[in-house]
């Protein structure tokens, strides 16, 4: 994984993890991005090329559209730090 940093700076943000709550579920245009919240669109576009850089989300230009699907291996190894770092799954003391 890149810089495990920029992903739980991008994670810290209610607005993209609803992105990436979206983006679960399927893949989704800037434009229809955008029509689920009450932003303006620059600033939609703002979360999402911090979700890109952290590497959260991957684009594809499909004609003039930018489509954005998540990155479920970074998602999931972001996971697994944290889990890794709160001690679940492993025996032995509790701090």
């Amino acid at each position: 994984m890149g810089d495990l940093d920029g992903v739980f700076k991008a994670l810290a943000d209610p607005t993209r993890r609803e992105i990436l709550g979206l983006l679960r579920t399927r893949d989704l245009t800037a434009g229809e991005l955008a029509e689920r919240f009450p932003l303006a669109f620059s600033t939609i576009s703002g979360h999402c090329k911090v979700l890109r850089d952290a590497g959260l989300v991957v684009t594809e230009r499909q004609g003039t559209s930018i489509v954005y699907s998540l990155n479920t291996s970074v998602a999931e190894e972001a996971l697994g730090v944290m889990l890794q770092a709160l001690g679940v799954g492993t025996r032995g003391k509790r701090r």
